[in-house]
């Protein structure tokens, strides 16, 4: 997804229901190929996010949707199919090992969600849409969308 200019936007959530709303309108736009980068302190609502993006793809369970921080990558089968990757115990130089180049480049087939992305952005390609988790009470966050233009039809409530 490459287009002329950038976008940012940040919302506001009060809890955890209304991140995996916010989530699911995001879900339900998402194709085959988009990749999402997300990156925020633990806790801070990221594999929630994964969750309500299940819920807007239909494609799974958004209860079957598990952190991937000790397998490193959980497929999720449907149209299109889920790739949920945890970058948090890699160091920089290993996570370039870990495959995540194949799920990109493999025609477009799945939508990835990276969490802890910051850790490896090289990695990550240009067209991807940035989200940050920013905790600003025990159950409410900053939650800051960037990318490429393209992604702002994504993230309008």
């Amino acid at each position: 997804m490459r287009v002329s200019g950038t976008f940012k936007r940040t919302m506001i959530s009060k809890g955890p229901e209304e991140t995996l709303a916010i989530a699911r309108r995001i879900g339900k736009r998402l194709k085959a190929g988009d990749i999402l980068a997300l990156k925020g302190g633990l806790g801070g609502g990221k594999t929630h996010f994964v969750k309500g993006l299940a819920l807007g793809l239909k494609t799974f369970r958004p209860q079957d949707v598990r952190s991937p921080t000790f397998a490193l990558i959980h497929e999720y089968k449907g149209k299109p199919p889920l790739c949920h990757a945890d970058l948090y115990r890699l160091k920089p130089s290993e996570v370039f090992g870990l495959g995540l180049e194949e799920y990109w480049e493999a025609a477009g087939r799945w939508v990835v969600a990276v969490e802890w992305a910051d850790r490896a952005p090289r990695l990550i390609p240009k067209g991807a849409l940035w989200i940050a988790f920013k905790m600003i009470s025990p159950t409410s966050r900053r939650i800051t969308f960037s990318g490429d233009a393209a992604w702002k039809k994504y993230c309008l409530p």
